[in-house]
């Protein structure tokens, strides 16, 4: 059977392929890094190396993007979101797959949170910038609000889809020891989402860390800006500094491009886990 599936190889195609694959994914950050290294007066070859290196360029950009003022909003946001989304959207999940095959509530509540995957972010900006104006969550408390309830929907279903494969007889059993439902969550089912957490905080991390749109329209305080807001900065009306943009887009996607390196097997493994039931 191996030399059958090893004879049905298409080689050159697949060479070509990884390639391609390699050349698409390290070229941009090539391109990122070559120009971040270089002044203005090296520009007229971005591919190349450059002459000399020069570190300033992430200095400057940190002056004029106030980067650790930025940082510690992002980080703020993220961790905070982080926190509370793998708390509270687990037990959602949980409450909806024990109940939703016996509780027609449950059922439609699991379709309802479902169907927000199909909603685009577009169509509610408008009614969202009105409502978070009512409720004063257009500042750094409420976009981390507002995280938490946009992340629910896939969250719903990845955690749902994994809970479904944990037996019911653990449950029942802990039950007729004298276990409380919310026991059984924090103590057994929490503990055995593991998998799944890790995958829920990667993916929230990598959404949060990157967002632009929702702080664009939400957040107006300069003191209460993000790293992914801040990068507006460079864009002048008649030109924009490409050495320290790059830069400062560098220091903005490296602690996600770290996560992602470390933790990338489980977001392969946990996403399979609760999109198959």
């Amino acid at each position: 059977m191996k030399k059958l599936i090893a004879s049905r190889t298409n080689w050159p195609i697949t060479v070509v392929l990884l390639i391609s694959g390699i050349v698409a994914i390290l070229g941009p950050l090539y391109l990122a890094v070559m120009v971040a290294l270089k002044t203005p007066d090296q520009m007229t070859n971005v591919l190349a190396f450059p002459k000399y290196i020069r570190w300033q360029n992430f200095a400057d950009a940190m002056r004029l993007t106030n980067f650790w003022q930025n940082f510690a909003n992002t980080l703020f946001i993220t961790g905070v979101n982080l926190v509370f989304t793998l708390v509270t959207n687990s037990m959602v999940a949980y409450a909806i797959s024990r109940n939703r095959h016996r509780s027609k509530l449950f059922n439609r509540l699991y379709y309802y949170f479902i169907s927000a995957l199909f909603i685009p972010f577009n169509v509610l900006m408008l009614p969202l910038v009105k409502q978070a104006s009512l409720f004063h969550l257009d500042n750094i408390l409420g976009i981390t609000f507002l995280y938490i309830v946009f992340g629910l929907p896939m969250n719903t279903f990845l955690y749902t889809g994994f809970i479904s494969k944990i037996p019911v007889a653990l449950d029942e059993a802990a039950l007729i020891d004298g276990a409380t439902p919310f026991q059984v969550f924090r103590y057994i089912i929490f503990p055995m989402l593991k998998p799944m957490h890790a995958t829920v905080a990667i993916l929230s991390f990598m959404w949060t860390w990157n967002d632009f749109l929702m702080p664009l329209i939400l957040l107006s305080d300069p003191n209460q800006q993000t790293l992914q807001l801040s990068q507006y900065v460079f864009q002048g009306q008649f030109s924009t500094n490409y050495n320290l943009a790059f830069a400062s887009y560098l220091m903005v996607i490296l602690p996600v491009l770290i996560i992602y390196i470390i933790f990338q097997r489980y977001i392969i493994s946990g996403v399979v886990s609760g999109a198959v039931k």
